[in-house]
């Protein structure tokens, strides 16, 4: 992840006459109208971040964007596995000192990880912040068969079985009061791509709300989320991926949301191709290879650290296993896309499709 320089381009668009309201002593008050302003950052989480904003002027919302990149950085460098940034532990410190002492890291690493402990538990295992072993091996091979596609290989079964004896998320140590982690397995490392992006999005947006931004849609990497609703009080509508690249339709299906988060995990998002077959980057924490049921995983749910987690865990479960998981959660939805092209979903995600509502 190399820091670039911010690369942002405001579009702005007039909105329509803004709304009025009704004082007590029954005299219209007009409120200040609001209008449109894009940014887009490429430099961050090794992804596009964008945000779409509705604010009275564009000095406002240059300011939120400001907020948007600088809090995002922050989690950026924290949450980082590859680089050393000058003054900061974060993950990457942590598995470097793994098996010699604790380290002493930022409460957003604390509070991450606190997070992604609970979900390992909620999800029986299925996302694992720990896996750093076998992931690293799977990035390694994947980079080089990237790179150098025609001697791409699989990492031998014999080298991930033996990375697998070392990613125990119970004995990652976690000291809230000393704010420390230490991983007492000098083998161990944290890998927190299924929960990082997600979660930051997550901790910003609300920090962005607190601050006074009302109306927005935040896109970090695909992973998105909406604060509020639109300028005219409509909802927002985002599209869900279609798995199948080489077509012209681009989405199956549009979301209409108002604060809440839409994550997709998919086959199609980063891989690599062995002998004509191609294997994706989200590995089954058993299996230890990527796991072909599903050709992409969506969940809806108001927070977006949570839809992170789940999209990631869900991928890799028996499909009864995981539709009962979003069951038994409250305001949590989830459609599947399998390899053949079906689909399914929770409950209650229809009801967010636009094509449902109108009955396209």
């Amino acid at each position: 992840m190399k820091r670039g320089r911010i690369a942002a381009v405001l579009l702005a668009a007039a909105l329509m006459t803004a709304v009025t309201g009704v004082l007590a002593g029954g005299k219209e008050e007009k409120k200040p109208e609001l209008n449109r302003y894009d940014v887009q950052f490429l430099d961050l989480f090794d992804t596009v971040t964008s945000m779409i904003g509705y604010t009275e002027d564009e000095e406002t919302f240059q300011k939120y964007a400001k907020e948007l990149y600088d809090e995002l950085e922050s989690y950026h460098k924290l949450y980082d596995i590859y680089n050393d940034y000058e003054g900061i532990a974060n993950i990457k410190t942590i598995n470097d000192q793994a098996g010699v002492g604790p380290v002493k890291v930022d409460k957003k690493i604390i509070d991450m990880l606190k997070e992604a402990v609970e979900m390992d538990k909620a999800t029986s295992g299925y996302m694992n912040v720990a896996m750093g072993s076998v992931l690293s091996i799977w990035h390694e091979y994947r980079t080089e068969g990237i790179s150098n596609p025609e001697n791409a290989k699989l990492p031998p079964q014999e080298e991930l079985r033996a990375a697998a004896e070392h990613m125990d998320i119970s004995q990652v140590q976690i000291d809230e009061e000393a704010s420390t982690v230490f991983l007492p397995d000098p083998d161990m490392s944290l890998d927190v791509g299924s929960i990082a992006k997600g979660y930051a999005t997550e901790m910003v947006c609300r920090k962005l709300e607190e601050d006074g931004l009302g109306k927005a849609l935040v896109s970090v990497g695909g992973n998105v989320r909406a604060i509020g609703s639109k300028g005219d009080e409509s909802l927002w509508k985002v599209g869900i991926q279609n798995p199948d690249l080489s077509s012209r339709t681009r989405y199956l299906h549009t979301v209409e949301i108002r604060d809440m988060s839409l994550v997709t995990s998919g086959s199609y998002q980063r891989y690599y191709t062995v002998d004509g077959k191609t294997y994706h980057h989200i590995i089954h924490p058993e299996l230890l290879m990527p796991w072909d049921e599903y050709d992409s995983v969506s969940i809806l749910c108001r927070d977006s650290g949570l839809a992170d987690c789940l999209s990631t865990a869900v991928f890799n479960m028996e499909f009864e296993d995981g539709r009962a998981l979003i069951e038994s959660m409250d305001q949590v939805e989830a459609m599947w896309i399998f390899k053949d092209g079906r689909e399914e979903y929770s409950s209650g995600f229809k009801k967010y499709m636009e094509e449902e509502k109108t009955g396209v």
